[in-house]
């Protein structure tokens, strides 16, 4: 009897359907306010090192600083004046969090300061003069930044000496540029010459065999790791494992690709734990948690469209977070978009239903079969009913 038991519960076991695991989104959204009732143009955002505020810039020389808990709440808004018409790219904050950087087209090199919240060219600018500039971040001791050009320079740049250009660049436009949070070791992409990392005495340093990659973004996201992360189309990531005694000597992880996932990546944002949230089109977004050399899906573009159709039409410019899973999407139009992790009902989608009724339908056959088995009176009631005899 004991067998027939054995055998029953190995039949049950068979016998569940099986599923085949597919990202699934981990949170759901929400859009609470858009900046401007047009299309504002958003290009990149950043916040603050307090945690308190972001910065955001963006066509015809927009800047605009928002509340990072409560960015639906205009009242909270500092409108500012970059007095420029051309197009800012990418804003980097000072360390020390009492001013920002701003750079963009026409060799545009700006200084937002807090206290008195006017923009101001910075000491230097003009041997940018003419070059569309990409990028811009500040190393960890906050003493020397680096901005990144379309033809491939790289600058670094204090108030106290002004612009210099670093040697051994390439001709690539220059997508991406991240420090590490706590050595002054940087680390920058380009559209077809690979990455590179950049010393504390200012060294450039291609590194081998990422070549042949369009890069579009890097972040040095963990502080407590010597490593940035890449990114690239296809879908690829690559880690760079970063020597702290010697920069150049820095080595490449295996290349990787999420290729189980629709789109393509658009850009990278921090996130508030350590991790990187990547923006993807369509309107998605995945989670790369260094420590540990994975990839977490945030949400799926056809769960974005079944949302809002319309705004999941725009492209992710920022996202960050105030916990985990839990904050804030803006949009290349101004769209502000809340997020949260989705409920434990929520999760309960169609995939879990189809599994809870094969498993309904299959567990009562299974067990009138072994009692069918056990039973020569129900056998021979059986084989009556069909007109046969038991031999």
């Amino acid at each position: 009897m004991r067998g027939y038991f054995c055998l029953g519960f190995v039949l049950m076991i068979l016998l569940l359907p099986s599923v085949p695991a597919e990202p699934e989104s981990a949170i759901e959204l929400e859009l609470v306010d858009s900046l401007e009732d047009v299309d504002i143009g958003i290009n990149a955002g950043k916040v603050s090192p307090d945690g308190l505020s972001v910065l955001l810039v963006g066509k015809d020389g927009y800047a605009h600083r928002i509340s990072a808990f409560n960015p639906e709440d205009r009242s909270q808004d500092v409108q500012l004046d970059s007095n420029r018409n051309a197009d800012l790219q990418d804003v980097a904050w000072h360390p020390g969090g009492k001013t920002a950087l701003l750079t963009g087209d026409l060799g545009m090199a700006l200084r937002y300061t807090v206290e008195t919240h006017g923009i101001s060219t910075v000491n230097g600018s003009g041997a940018l003069l003419g070059l569309n500039m990409t990028a811009v971040e500040w190393r960890a001791a906050g003493d020397f930044a680096y901005f990144g050009a379309v033809d491939g320079s790289v600058w670094k740049f204090s108030e106290g000496s002004g612009m210099v250009k670093l040697s051994d660049t390439r001709d690539s436009p220059i997508s991406d540029i991240s420090c590490h949070r706590n050595q002054n070791i940087c680390v920058f992409t380009t559209l077809n010459d690979g990455m590179a990392v950049i010393s504390t005495f200012d060294q450039v340093t291609f590194l081998s065999g990422t070549i042949g990659e369009t890069w579009i973004g890097v972040d040095c996201a963990d502080p407590t790791l010597n490593e940035c992360v890449g990114f690239a189309s296809g879908k690829k990531t690559q880690a760079i494992r970063l020597d702290m005694n010697d920069p150049s000597q820095s080595t490449m992880r295996a290349i990787g690709e999420l290729s189980s996932l629709t789109g393509e990546f658009t850009g990278v944002s921090r996130a508030h734990d350590g991790t990187t949230m990547v923006h993807m089109t369509p309107f998605s977004t995945i989670r790369q948690q260094p420590l540990i050399t994975e990839a977490f899906v945030q949400i799926l573009p056809e769960d974005a469209i079944a949302w809002d159709a319309v705004v999941s039409g725009r492209s992710i410019e920022l996202v960050w977070e105030n916990g985990h899973q839990e904050g804030f999407i803006i949009t290349s139009f101004g769209n502000i978009v809340a997020f949260e992790p989705i409920s434990d009902v929520e999760k309960m989608d169609m995939v879990s239903l189809v599994v809870v009724i094969a498993v309904t339908i299959s567990v009562p056959g299974v067990v009138l079969g072994l009692i069918y088995m056990n039973s020569p009176y129900l056998q021979k009631k059986y084989l009556q009913f069909r007109g046969l005899k038991k031999k």
